[in-house]
């Protein structure tokens, strides 16, 4: 059964999405944010009625959102929200974005809600209660060889601008079985139902990723950065697969 703060996330998400929905494809206005990073009228409104659901509900939980930063970071469960993760794929008419709600609670993360409107999915998963697309049960691939999976990578900017890590890299490319680059949202859920086994990502803000960890943890697959470290709120980098295969490749990311 799903937890009150669950079915908060899970409302806020859907509310976002009848705002976003109603101005996909509208050519909105885009700004740019001090870091260049894109924002339109879409973003923001999800965000404000995001907000309004949690905090009508939550009043006392802290919030770090995308558009209106951080407040409250001192309390004990804090929300994580990003309205449209892949605004720049949203203001091209590509519907690879997403609404992204994570939870923190005491420094762990333990609740996602990943919510992709025009792509026609939904997928959460709460600390212990596994892992849902759709409704339904989801998990990770069985896959136990490298030579047999499928990589798919985002932006690796940043790792390719590191020689070691970039020649480690190549190699590891050449020992799966099929590269792709879905990126965003899109690979994640992929991951966590099965259709693809290592998710790699050198250039990521937590609010992108925060609620696609705990829905891959739940599914059943391992999220850590590209170190092997857990997700915190200054992880940068993926390194996201099912159980078997995590190791391998980090062993291989290390050299």
């Amino acid at each position: 059964m799903a937890s009150r703060e669950l079915e908060a996330a899970l409302a806020a998400a859907r509310a976002a999405a009848e705002v976003i929905q109603q101005l996909y494809r509208r050519n909105l206005a885009v700004q740019l944010k001090a870091d260049r990073s894109p924002v339109t009228e879409a973003d923001v409104q999800a965000e404000r009625v995001i907000r309004e659901v949690l905090g009508a509900r939550f009043p006392d939980y802290g919030f770090y959102g995308e558009e209106t930063g951080q407040h409250a970071m001192d309390a004990q469960n804090i929300w994580l929200v990003d309205p449209i993760d892949g605004t720049k794929s949203f203001v091209r008419d590509c519907p690879f974005f997403s609404t992204q709600i994570a939870l923190l609670r005491a420094g762990r993360l333990v609740l996602g809600v990943s919510s992709a409107p025009a792509y026609g999915e939904l997928a959460w998963a709460e600390e212990g209660g596994g892992a849902f697309l759709d409704s339904k049960p989801i998990q990770v691939s069985k896959v136990a060889e490298l030579g047999g999976a499928i990589l798919s990578t985002g932006n690796l900017k940043t790792l390719a601008a590191n020689a070691a890590g970039w020649g480690r890299y190549g190699k590891l490319v050449g020992q799966v079985n099929r590269l792709r680059g879905y990126g965003d949202f899109v690979h994640y859920h992929l991951l966590a139902r099965g259709a693809l086994d290592v998710v790699m990502e050198s250039d990521v803000n937590v609010l992108d990723i925060a609620a696609l960890s705990v829905i891959v943890r739940e599914a059943g697959g391992l999220f850590t950065d590209l170190e092997g470290a857990p997700v915190t709120l200054s992880t940068t980098t993926v390194l996201a697969a099912n159980a078997a295969l995590h190791a391998p490749v980090l062993a291989a990311m290390r050299g």
